[in-house]
C-alpha cells in the first residue's frame, strides 16, 4: 500500500497519499456509487472521507475479519465537516458504525483497496496475507457485488510496476483503476476477478481466525456446495500419516460429546445424554447463551450447525419462545472454544449472539436436572 513500496516519507506522513484519494471524485463509478467499500488502511482515509461527504453508504471491513465482515459507517444526521473526518479515521469506524454480517444485505457499487505493487495492466500484490482477495471473495459468495462491480487501487507512482501474470493465482483480485498523486490509470483489466471462496485453498487455520469465514461454509455446505478445506485434501492424501492421526486424535480429545437423549420441560427443549459419568466431583458446568435465533428455526438446525462447527454441547436446553438456547460445557474452556468457533454464525437470516451465560449452574445441579 501508500505506506509501502517507497521511503520517501516524513513523520509517518504518506507524501501524495490526500492528493491520489482525492482524485477518486473525478471518476464517473464514483459518482455513480451508493455503497463504497474501502479498506481500513489509513492511506485510503482521504477515500473514506470523499464517500461520506458525498453521503453514500461507506463499508469498512473489520481488521482482520476477526469480528466479522463490515462496520457500516453512520455519522449522525448533524455532522460537521469535523465530524466527517473523525469517521474517516480507524477510531471513527469505532465510535460510529454499525456491524453488517453476511445477512446484511449489503449491494456494493464500487471496491476500493491498497496494494504493495500494481501493474498498469491490473494485476495486484497485496501484503501477503490475503484479506482484500478473501473480502472480496466473501462478498462474492454473499451477493454483496457482480461481475462488473469497479475495483480501485491507491498507490504512490513508485508503486506502480512491471507485474508477471504468472504470479497470480486464481483467488488474486484484479484492479480496474490504479490511483496515484500524478496519474489516474484505467487498466482495461479482462482477467476474471475472483468467483467465490475458493475452499480448497482455504486453510483450518485461516478457518479458525476468521469467525464468520466459517459461517459462510457452513451455509454454502447446506446449499450443496464442495467446501473441503486445503488440510482436508491433504488428510485424504495422507490419512495415515503420524502427523495426521495425531492432529485428528487430539482433535476428538478437544471436542465436546454430542448430546443424545432428549426430554420435554414444560416450553423447553432439553437435549442431554448421561451427564454423571463426565461431572463426577464437584465443580461447575459452563453454559453458553444462544440467543437471536429466528421463530423459523429449528432446534435440529441448531444442533446440526453444533455438531458442523465441532461445539457439541453435553446438554441443549432450547427456549423457543425466548428465541434461545441455553448449552452446557464439561469446563469453561471448552464452552470457551464453543464460542470461539460459533462466533459469527447465521441461520435463519439473523446472526446469532453466542457468548457465556452470565449465571452459571454445579455440576451437581445439572445432573439433578437431567434426571427430571
Amino acid at each position: 500500500m501508500l505506506r509501502q513500496g517507497c521511503r520517501v516519507y516524513k513523520n509517518s506522513k504518506l507524501q501524495g497519499s490526500y492528493q491520489a484519494c482525492c482524485s477518486i471524485k473525478e471518476l464517473d463509478v464514483f459518482h455513480r456509487a451508493r455503497e463504497i467499500k474501502v479498506d481500513p488502511d489509513k492511506p485510503l482515509e482521504g477515500v473514506r472521507l470523499a464517500a461520506l461527504q458525498a453521503r453514500k453508504t461507506l463499508l469498512v471491513p473489520t481488521p482482520r475479519l476477526r469480528t466479522g465482515l463490515f462496520n457500516k459507517i453512520v455519522p449522525p444526521l448533524d455532522a460537521t465537516k469535523e465530524i466527517l473526518r473523525i469517521c474517516a479515521t480507524s477510531q471513527g469506524v469505532k465510535k460510529y458504525s454499525v456491524p453488517v454480517g453476511l445477512d446484511g444485505k449489503a449491494r456494493v457499487d464500487l471496491v476500493v483497496v491498497g496494494s504493495v505493487a500494481v501493474s498498469e495492466k491490473g494485476w495486484r500484490i497485496g501484503k501477503g496475507e490475503g484479506y482484500a482477495d478473501m473480502e472480496y471473495a466473501m462478498m462474492v459468495s454473499m451477493g454483496a457485488v457482480q461481475e462488473d462491480t469497479p475495483v480501485i487501487t491507491i498507490v504512490h507512482d513508485c508503486q506502480v510496476v512491471d507485474i508477471a501474470e504468472e504470479l497470480l493465482g486464481d483467488h488474486d483480485l484484479t484492479v480496474d483503476y490504479i490511483l496515484t498523486p500524478t496519474r489516474t490509470i484505467k487498466t482495461n483489466c479482462k482477467r476474471p476477478k475472483p468467483q467465490g471462496i475458493i475452499w480448497h485453498k482455504v486453510s483450518y487455520e485461516m478457518l479458525g481466525k476468521i469467525p464468520i469465514l466459517k459461517s459462510l461454509r457452513y451455509r454454502e455446505k447446506q446449499s450443496g456446495k464442495d467446501v473441503t478445506l486445503q488440510d482436508e485434501h491433504s488428510d485424504l492424501a495422507n490419512a495415515n500419516t503420524p502427523a495426521v492421526l495425531n492432529e485428528k486424535a487430539m482433535a476428538e480429545s478437544a471436542r465436546p460429546q454430542a448430546a443424545t437423549g432428549s426430554a420435554q420441560m414444560g416450553q423447553h427443549h432439553v437435549e442431554s445424554d448421561s451427564l454423571s459419568p463426565r461431572l463426577e466431583g464437584s465443580g461447575v458446568v459452563t453454559t453458553v447463551y444462544v440467543g437471536n435465533i429466528p421463530p423459523s428455526v429449528r432446534v435440529s438446525e441448531l444442533k446440526c450447525a453444533l455438531r458442523e462447527f465441532h461445539a457439541a454441547p453435553l446438554r441443549l436446553s432450547w427456549q423457543r419462545a425466548q428465541h434461545r438456547a441455553f448449552l452446557d460445557y464439561k469446563d469453561k474452556a471448552t464452552a470457551e472454544s464453543a464460542v470461539s468457533s460459533l462466533k459469527g454464525l447465521s441461520l435463519g437470516g439473523n446472526t446469532l449472539r453466542v457468548e457465556l451465560a452470565k449465571n452459571q449452574r454445579n455440576k451437581e445441579q445439572v445432573e439433578i436436572n437431567s434426571q427430571k
